[in-house]
C-alpha cells in the first residue's frame, strides 16, 4: 500500500508545526516518464475518480507495482507521462481527523506539496477538480516555482459559491443528499449531481445510461464504504471557508505557467459563472473551456476534457506565451465592469443595468441565506440524533 506520511516531511517550507502532522495520505502512480502529473480530487471522492484522466494521460488504469514507482513500459519512449492521484484527508485510504480545523484548502494543499517531496517530484503539471481545483489553486499559489501548469476543472470559489442555484431540482437534490444513508440512496442522488440529465437518459445498448450507471455507483460506494461523517463535515467546511485573495491571484499570474479552466455548461454545483470569473481574473494566462456536461465533466466528456489537458501540457511544454493561450478578452475587473456599466447607463437615463445589479445582489443574498438554513437543519438533525429518550419508571404502589 502507498502512503505518504505527513509529518515526515519536516523540510517542507509550507510545514506548520501546530497543525496536526500525523496524517497519512493514500496515493497511487500510474504510467510514467519525463512529464509529472499530479491529480487532485474532489469532496467526497477518492481517486479512482481520475479513471478517465489517468487512462487518457497514461493508457492504463493499472496502478504501478507498489514496490516500483518507476515505469515499467516500453523503453526509449521518452515522452511518458507519470501522473499520481490521491486521497485528500477526510476520504478514501486517508487519515480522517475529527476536528474541523485540520480541513482547509491550505492545508490539504501542503498535504500535495508533501506528497510532491515524498515523491522527490520537484515540479508537475497540477490539475484538480472541483474542491481539488481550490486546493490545487492553494498550491500554485503556496509553491508557485514547483507548478509546471494549472488546470482547474469545474472550479468555483469558497463560500456562498459552493452553493446551486436556487431551484426545485437543486433543492430536492440537496435535501436527498443530506438524507441519503445508504449506498443506493447516495448513488442515485450522486447521478443527479454529477451528471447532465441529456446525458444519463442516453441509451448504452438496452439500457439507459442511468441504469448502468447506478449500478457502477451502487457497487463502488459498497466497496469503499460511505464517506465518515467527520470526513464528510471536514471537507464541506475547507469548501465553505475557502477563500483566494488577490495577492495569491497575483502570485499565480506572475508565475509564469499556463492555467485551463475546464467547466460544465450543465454543472448543477459549481456554477459557470464563477469559474469564468476565475479565468477572467487570471487573464491573460488563463484559458476558458466550457464543455456540454455537468459537474462530473471529465467523464461525460472525457475525450474532450482530455484533449484539453493535452493541448496545456503542449502548451507548457513549448513555453507559449500567454497572449497566443488565452481566449479571454482582455477587460476590466468584474466589479469595475458592472460599476461602469451602472454609472453609464443611469447616465443614459435607463436603470435597466441598475436592477439587473439588484437582482443579482439579491440572489447572491438568498445563497447565503440558503447555506445558513441548510447548517441549521445539519446541526439539528445532529442534535436531535444525540438526544437519547429517558425512560421513566412509575413508582411501585
Amino acid at each position: 500500500m502507498r502512503f505518504c506520511d505527513v509529518g515526515s516531511q519536516p523540510s517542507s517550507p509550507v510545514a506548520d508545526a501546530h497543525l496536526n502532522n500525523d496524517i497519512k495520505i493514500f496515493y497511487r502512480t500510474y504510467g510514467g516518464g519525463p512529464t509529472k502529473v499530479l491529480l487532485i480530487i474532489g469532496l467526497a471522492s477518492t481517486h479512482e475518480a481520475w479513471g478517465p484522466q489517468i487512462k487518457g494521460l497514461t493508457g492504463t488504469t493499472v496502478p504501478n507495482d507498489d514496490d516500483d514507482d518507476v515505469w515499467t513500459g516500453e523503453e526509449g519512449n521518452d515522452g511518458g507521462i507519470h501522473v499520481c492521484a490521491f486521497d485528500n484527508r477526510g476520504v478514501g485510504q486517508s487519515s480522517v481527523p475529527v476536528d474541523k480545523s485540520q480541513y482547509s484548502t491550505r492545508i490539504m494543499a501542503k498535504d500535495a506539496v508533501a506528497l510532491l517531496d515524498h515523491l522527490g517530484w520537484k515540479k508537475a503539471h497540477i490539475f484538480g477538480h472541483s474542491m481539488g481545483a481550490m486546493i490545487a489553486c492553494k498550491v500554485a499559489a503556496m509553491v508557485p516555482d514547483r507548478v509546471l501548469s494549472l488546470a482547474l476543472l469545474n472550479v468555483t470559489g469558497g463560500g456562498f459559491q459552493c452553493f446551486p442555484k436556487l431551484d426545485r431540482k437543486t433543492l430536492s437534490i440537496a435535501y436527498r443528499f443530506l438524507k441519503a444513508k445508504t449506498p443506493e440512496q447516495r448513488a442515485a442522488v450522486d447521478l443527479d449531481t454529477h451528471y447532465s440529465q441529456e446525458y444519463l437518459e442516453e441509451y448504452v445498448g438496452t439500457d439507459k445510461r442511468r441504469a448502468v450507471l447506478y449500478q457502477q455507483y451502487v457497487k463502488g460506494i459498497s466497496t469503499t464504504g460511505m464517506q465518515s461523517n467527520h470526513g464528510f463535515d471536514g471537507q464541506l467546511n475547507a469548501c465553505w471557508i475557502h477563500k483566494m485573495t488577490e495577492t495569491e491571484i497575483g502570485v499565480i499570474k506572475s508565475a509564469g505557467f499556463l492555467v485551463s479552466v475546464i467547466h460544465g455548461r450543465h454543472d448543477i454545483i459549481a456554477q459557470l459563472y464563477y469559474a469564468k470569473r476565475l479565468a477572467e481574473k487570471l487573464h491573460p494566462v488563463a484559458r476558458m473551456v466550457d464543455l456540454h456536461g455537468g459537474h462530473l465533466v471529465s467523464h461525460e466528456r472525457s475525450d474532450e476534457v482530455n484533449q484539453a489537458l493535452f493541448d496545456l501540457i503542449k502548451a507548457s511544454e513549448m513555453k507559449m506565451s500567454p497572449h497566443d493561450w488565452t481566449n479571454l478578452p482582455k477587460t476590466e475587473s468584474w466589479w469595475k465592469e458592472k460599476r461602469l456599466l451602472i454609472i453609464t447607463n443611469i447616465q443614459a437615463g435607463s436603470n435597466v443595468s441598475f436592477k439587473c445589479f439588484m437582482l443579482e445582489k439579491l440572489h447572491l443574498c438568498l445563497l447565503y441565506f440558503f447555506g445558513i438554513i441548510v447548517l441549521v437543519f445539519e446541526h439539528g438533525r445532529k442534535l436531535l440524533r444525540s438526544l437519547k429518550p429517558v425512560r421513566v419508571r412509575g413508582s411501585p404502589s
